[in-house]
Order: structure tokens, then sequence, then C-alpha cells
């Protein structure tokens, strides 16, 4: 589909573009969802609506206008581009895949005589005009059009670099970063960006101030960035057209911050899962408290209703009602912080602080063979990361060789705090349950269930690796109110529904 079909004529291709219109918009939502970003009705016509206001020929503006009424928030960016990029990757004719295009756009003579270096197109490869450019001639047009800012041109040489460096051939099942690299290895941009820079000081009256030297770089890096953009925009363009849509959309999908798997997260993940945070907590805290503030009602409240019924002469118009005042649970955290778990841990600890006003108190325990409380690290602290970082580095939580051991560690901590769980206390232990093979101690569970208002047990791990090798969280949970897979950040904020 082109981008001219989508554009209006009159009469009945009015209508026909509109159609064609909403069922691209459609699709590309329904892409949007598998990739699991929330988007409701209202927004698909806040989007409808916003591209109706832009020319659809501006793929940049067709982009940013689907972004600002389609993510709600920047951690989202990172799922919503991929997916633009591949969906929309061949819509339009100046995105075709094919040799007519690329000597068409592709090919120096569209960007006109004054833009090509003295000898271009005088090579001796064959194909089409862009294949005639020596690696010479084809590095001295990227520096035009670098130096000069020339959108159109940065395109047209990206596709010519990808064409000839990056070695693609089809059904090769090799991926688009290994392409990237090759295509970028031969560009030598760095060396590219100074000589701008040596430009920009050649052609001006007098020396650069150091505030105008950081301008100048500022402004040719953000050129340098486009035209990485236009590489890998370009790969992925090919990838599309050779493996399909549907292929590359899995291979591109990259998970929400919410989605990200605790105990398989990359460091940029990481960052990520940390800035998603504490925006989370804000968003739990309100919930916990319009929950507590909005329960169900109770019985009956007669002596209020007779009274209220005076100013309708006597009759019960409206019935009132006693509404339960819940107490705030007070919540023990009993957290395995061993190995991979450490990250799960951490992320937890993190957020049931950060929430901590809508519990009356928060005790944390943290145990790998041996157990520590360490209550103590968040107390008077506003710095929750720093907190954790405490925990991570000052608790005493090995006994003997620092091998997970959640008998041990159970049995310690019903000696050390058993006395304080009561009537009022929801107990979550945050564990794996990979016990290395050493006594369960599952009494520990079922005594303190017993004596706690809930005891609840948060997983890491997929339900499929439960109770394999040396796993025995079954063992534990039919002792707990409830087992829950807890993986992610969504998994967890669904499980803090259950703590009011």
């Amino acid at each position: 589909m082109s981008t001219t079909d989508l554009e209006p004529a009159g009469g009945a291709a009015d209508v026909g573009a509109g159609e064609a219109l909403l069922d691209l918009l459609n699709g590309f939502i329904g892409e949007l969802r598998q990739a699991g970003l929330p988007v409701s009705l209202t927004e698909n016509l806040d989007a409808m609506e916003a591209v109706r206001h832009i020319p659809l020929d501006d793929r940049v503006a067709f982009k940013y206008a689907l972004a600002a009424t389609l993510v709600k928030n920047h951690a989202h960016w990172r799922a919503f581009e991929p997916v633009f990029e591949v969906y929309f990757s061949l819509r339009g004719a100046e995105f075709a895949i094919d040799e007519e295009a690329e000597g068409g756009p592709s090919g120096p003579e569209e960007l006109g005589e004054g833009e090509q270096p003295e000898g271009a197109g005088r090579g001796d490869s064959q194909g089409g005009p862009g294949d005639a450019l020596t690696p010479e001639e084809l590095a001295e047009m990227l520096y035009q059009s670098l130096l000069r800012g020339d959108e159109a041109m940065m395109r047209a040489m990206a596709r010519q670099a990808v064409k000839r460096y990056a070695g693609m051939e089809p059904g090769r099942p090799v991926g688009g970063t290994y392409y990237l690299y090759r295509t970028m290895r031969n560009l030598d941009l760095e060396g590219m960006l100074e000589r701008l820079m040596e430009q920009a000081r050649t052609d001006a009256p007098e020396p650069l101030t150091s505030l105008e030297e950081r301008l100048e770089r500022d402004e040719y890096e953000h050129r340098v960035d486009q035209l990485k953009q236009e590489i890998e925009a370009e790969i992925r363009r090919r990838l599309v057209a050779d493996r399909g849509v549907d292929a590359m959309a899995k291979t591109l999908r990259k998970p929400l911050p919410e989605d990200i798997d605790f105990m398989h997260a990359s460091r940029e993940e990481m960052i990520s899962l940390r800035k998603a945070l504490q925006p989370l907590a804000r968003r739990l805290a309100v919930r916990l408290a319009r929950k507590r503030r909005h329960g169900r009602k109770g019985a009956l409240d007669f002596r209020s209703t007779v009274r209220h019924s005076l100013s309708y002469g006597g009759v019960p118009a409206e019935p009132k009602f006693k509404y339960p005042r819940p107490s705030k649970p007070e919540i023990f955290v009993v957290a395995d912080i061993s190995g991979s778990v450490a990250a799960f841990a951490r992320f937890t600890l993190h957020l049931v602080h950060a929430i901590s006003s809508q519990f009356s108190r928060v005790r944390s325990f943290v145990f790998i063979d041996g157990i520590d409380e360490v209550t103590r690290f968040f107390e008077g602290t506003e710095d929750i990361v720093e907190a954790i970082h405490r925990v991570n580095t000052e608790a005493d939580v090995v006994w003997v060789d620092g091998h997970s051991d959640y008998g041990h560690a159970f049995e310690v901590f019903w000696q050390r705090y058993g006395k304080d769980v009561g009537p009022k206390t929801t107990v979550i232990v945050l564990g794996d349950a990979r016990n290395n093979y050493h006594a369960s101690q599952s009494w520990v569970i079922k005594e303190m269930r017993q004596k706690a208002r809930h005891v609840y047990w948060l997983n890491p791990e997929p339900r499929a690796y439960w109770d394999t090798g040396d796993s025995i969280v079954g063992e534990y949970g039919v002792h707990c109110d409830g087992t829950f897979e807890c993986r992610n950040l969504r998994q967890l904020e669904r499980f803090v529904d259950h703590l009011v």
C-alpha cells in the first residue's frame, strides 16, 4: 500500500482512503497490543484524529503523531518504535526494496549535479547508478550530507552504504546487529565527525569559544545519530522484505519495563526497571488507599438510617451502613537474596518500602543460609536505593557456606522473631525455594500460617520450573494462603492488590 492510496481525493475516494487508513491503524494498534502496550478505544480514536491533520507522506510526523496519542509514558517508547518501524517498513513506494527503487531515489542523479563529488559515477562497479560510486566517493557524499544536514541525501546515502557494505543475502539467518556492525565499520563516522569539526573551525571567522565548539559538536553528533538511524531503518526494511513483517516483529519486539524478567534482565533493562519502579509505587499507593477507603459496605446502621429519614418525613429513602474500618496490616518480608533471585528480592523490597505508608509497619528479613533483620537500613531514610545497597553489603546472611538453606533460615527466623508474628501480620516470603536438598523445615511455614493473618509466597521462576530439581515450593506452598509467580513488575503489581 502506498501513501498515495491513503490520501483523500474527494467523493468515493474519500471513503475508500478513510477505510484504508482505518484498517492500517487498526492493524498497527493490534501489533502494539501484541507487544504489551495498553491502547484504549479512546486513544485509537485520538490517533485517527491526529493523522488527519498531517501529511501522510511525512513519515516522521506520522510516527510522532501516533506516539503522542498512543504512548503513555517514556518507558513505552522503547517498545513502540520497533513496532512502528517494522509495521510501516514497506508502506509506501519510497520504501520499496527492488532494483528499480534503488536506481531511483538512491541514485546520485536524484541528488542534483552540484551534490556529487568530482568523478562520481566513473567507478567500475556494475548495477544501478549508486553502485558506480567508489568507496571514496560514497564517503565524500556522506560527508557532504552531514555537513549540510540534508536528510534526503542522508537517507539516499544510507541506502547505498547498506547495499555496499552490509553484505545482506536473501534467506541468510543473520541478525540486523551484524549487518549494522559491518556497515558502520566501513564508514568511520568518528573520523568523519572530526573532519566536520575541522571544517567548522575553518569556516568560523574567529576562533570558536568552548561553548561554540560544544554546540557545533552537539549538532554534528545529532546528524551522525540521524544517519545511524537511517542505516538501521534501511537494514530493517530489507530484513522485513526478506523475512516478512510477522517474523521481524517477533525478532525486534522489545519488552516493556513492567514485562522484563527480574532473573534475566540485562544491565540496560535493570536501569529501565529502576526508572519504572517509583511511578509504579505511587500508583499502587493511591490504589491501596482508595481500596481501603471505598471498601465494601458493612451492616445496616439502623439508628443513622432513622435519624437521616427525618428529613424525608420518616421515610427511609437513603439507607445508611456501618462502613468497616480495616486496620492497616503489618508486613513481614522474608527474602532470599542469593544468586539470581537477588534482583527479584531487591525490587520487591524496594516496592514494599516505597508503599510502606499503606501498612502499619514493614519489617524486612533477608537470608541465604543465615538470616538477618534489615529493617534498620530502611528506617529514617528516603533513599531506598542506598538502603538496598546496605542490605547487600552489610547484612549477616551467611551461616556456613553461603549456599541457600531455607530450612535453617526459617528455623532461625522462628526462634528469633516468631513471637512477633500475630493476627495482624501478613508474611511475604520471596524466593525460588531451591534448597540445595537440605531439610525443608516446612513446619515453620505451617506454624506461621496459624498465627499470622496471611502468608504468601512469591516465586520469580516460571511455574513450569516449580518442584523440579531442588525446588520444593510445593512443600511450602500447601501451608500458604497463596503462591504467586512473580517474574516481573506487572505480576508484582497484581499481587499487591492482595495486601489490603
